[in-house]
């Protein structure tokens, strides 16, 4: 495993710029060598800056909308058109604005969609054993105060699952407490993992994710790329390293 890069940038829009740009060019690469880029996105105040941003960027780069396929970490286990969910904040922000196809956009079930949480992990492992490629071209990941990644928090038995792709979680210590994300071993089939952090409250989980602590206590610590592994980080979240 290589060693993360870190970029500190002076705020959140700062941040979310640099991020942005940098997804845009690996997408117009991937899509210039002929590969069709599978992504997965995170939620979060930090993913909707750049959500927003790749929105206002989108005309001037040379990405195929059409042909990303998007995927996410996890997701709040409530009604399809629930505003919290990821997805929802995703397209509000710019998958519907840069034409992603419909088909190609895989959103984890809502409430209408499975029985339950575990159905919903199960239905959506299906997908991405159908769907998915390998591997994610990139895959990006807020972290917590606490330093949950995805919705795998600490001491969740979660933690330790390696026989499936997605897990249902019923107590979320976050509300709501019924989610789906996706295991360590899903979350670690990435070219290249983007961590996503912006404020003082996540400094301490910063600097012991990326001091290598024990991801039974934080996640964050449990997840690299296969190629690489970044840390976009705010002066804020930066200050503890």
């Amino acid at each position: 495993m290589t060693s993360p890069r870190i970029e500190v940038h002076e705020d959140a829009a700062a941040l979310a710029a640099s991020v942005a740009g940098e997804l845009l060019s690996r997408l117009a690469d991937a899509q210039a060598a002929g590969r069709i880029p599978q992504i997965g996105l995170t939620g979060g105040t930090i993913a909707d800056a750049v959500h927003r941003e790749v929105a206002r960027r989108s005309a001037d780069a040379e990405v195929d909308w059409s042909r990303v396929v998007v995927w996410w970490g996890d997701e709040r286990f409530v009604a399809a058109d629930d505003p919290e969910r990821n997805a929802a904040q995703a397209r509000a922000a710019f998958l519907d604005a840069v034409g992603a196809d419909p088909a190609n956009v895989h959103e984890m079930p809502a409430t209408g969609d499975a029985a339950d949480v575990d159905a919903a992990a199960a239905a959506y492992s299906a997908a991405l054993r159908e769907h998915g490629s390998s591997d994610f071209e990139i895959l990006m990941l807020g972290v917590g105060p606490d330093g949950h990644v995805a919705s795998l928090f600490p001491g969740s038995p979660a933690l330790d699952v390696h026989d499936r792709i997605a897990v249902g979680v019923t107590d979320s210590p976050k509300p709501p407490p019924e989610r789906v994300s996706l295991t360590f071993d899903a979350l670690n089939r990435a070219r290249s993992v983007w961590f996503l952090v912006s404020g003082d409250a996540k400094a301490a989980a910063v600097s012991r994710a990326v001091g290598g602590a024990d991801p039974h206590e934080i996640p964050a610590a449990g997840v690299a790329g296969l190629e690489e592994t970044i840390w976009f980080l705010d002066r804020a979240s930066a200050s503890a390293l």
